[in-house]
């Protein structure tokens, strides 16, 4: 399943996400870090993939040849380990 990280809506998408395609929701670009699956703030270069060039802007549209959609298929969310992360935590000092 494939979200756009503005809106957190599902997005139908089929084939490849190209520079011009946008959020049929939003409107926002689809083809940029945040949305890719090499993304990783904590990265050097903020990308997992090595050979990647300098984006200065994460957000916006880009031409990375590397572009890799996220699949949000809960295995791998970001968002969904910070959840279980609280949930422990919030277990470890429960009074």
């Amino acid at each position: 399943m494939k979200i756009c990280h503005y809106c957190n809506k599902e997005l139908n998408i089929h084939g490849k996400v190209t520079r011009q395609d946008t959020c049929p929701n939003c409107g926002s670009d689809l083809h940029c870090c945040i949305h890719c699956k090499f993304y990783d703030e904590n990265a050097h270069n903020k990308c997992n993939e090595p050979q990647s060039e300098w984006i200065s802007d994460r957000e916006k549209a880009n031409f990375c040849e590397f572009f890799s959609f996220l699949d949000n298929d809960g295995n791998n969310s970001v968002s969904d380990e910070v959840k279980r992360a609280k949930v422990k935590l919030e277990e470890l000092f429960k009074r």
